[in-house]
């Protein structure tokens, strides 16, 4: 499922190409998993709207809307109307040419103004469409932004595997299973330990490592490590750059050690158990 990096990536890309454009006409598949509110309500908010900016939160893609006159939404008086995007496993939100051929699997076409087309491609259907007349902040803290102490405050007195916590989307939204490892690697700190055991000094260190690692991916594009492309279809490169996640048996990076692989939660993790403590 594309995290944090992915969907900054995708979100920023889709901005860049259609932001202040009009959405002519809504096309979808109306195939029932894809849409959390219906195609019909889709299609009466987005249609007419114009795209002010596109953005992420947590691992969902906003699109905010307005209409001619200031009124935001398609219905008068409501505070607002955003269009939220979540990619699911397989998902991709891709900017086209009207000439280029539709993938298979397309379940929603937007046409816009400036010519181009927003479509969206999921094989798999887990990803999830829907329109929201509420400003949609996310189900947890935001890791680029969050502070020290707040951040120290989330793991306190929890009983649960740091690995386990840093993916419960309630606590931080945005991180998966790639950049979970991968700052627990960065900083130190092994994968089955128990969150609120962590002294201060190791929250703060795993804190800095989290956010490093987040903003080093977004800046390669994300990883690529399964269906995942950005806005123009493109990977990312961020896979080339991975020191634990899917290198099971192969050698640390920093000490030559083999990588482990073990289960917490539910989930493949990889960690280095001589640099990881």
């Amino acid at each position: 499922m594309p995290e944090l990096p992915e969907v900054e990536t995708v979100a920023n890309g889709v901005h860049q190409r259609v932001h202040g454009q009009t959405i002519v006409s809504v096309w979808t598949s109306n195939k029932p998993q894809t849409f959390k509110s219906s195609p019909e309500e889709i299609a009466e908010v987005l249609t007419g709207a114009r795209i002010d900016r596109v953005h992420r939160v947590g691992k969902t893609i906003v699109a905010d809307l307005s209409r001619k006159g200031g009124t935001k939404s398609a219905r008068p008086g409501s505070p607002g109307a955003q269009f939220l995007v979540h990619l699911g496993m397989t998902g991709r939100l891709l900017v086209s040419s009207p000439e280029t051929e539709v993938p298979a699997h397309t379940h929603a076409i937007l046409t816009l103004s400036g010519g181009k087309e927003l479509r969206f491609v999921d094989a798999r259907r887990f990803g999830r469409l829907s329109v929201t007349t509420e400003v949609y902040g996310g189900p947890g803290q935001e890791p680029l932004t969050i502070s020290n102490e707040d951040f120290i405050a989330l793991f306190r007195n929890r009983k649960t595997p740091i690995k386990a916590a840093l993916l419960n989307q309630s606590l931080l939204h945005g991180v998966g299973n790639i950049y979970a490892d991968e700052a627990l690697f960065h900083a130190g700190i092994r994968p089955r330990r128990q969150a609120g055991r962590l002294t201060r000094d190791e929250l703060m260190r795993l804190r800095a490592a989290l956010v490093k690692v987040l903003k080093h991916a977004i800046k390669l594009g994300g990883s690529s490590v399964s269906d995942y492309v950005d806005a123009e279809g493109v990977a990312g490169f961020f896979q080339l750059h991975h020191r634990v996640y899917s290198r099971t048996g192969q050698p640390c990076r920093t000490c030559t050690t083999p990588i482990e692989r073990i289960v917490v939660g539910g989930r493949s993790t990889h960690f280095c158990p001589t640099c990881q403590k």
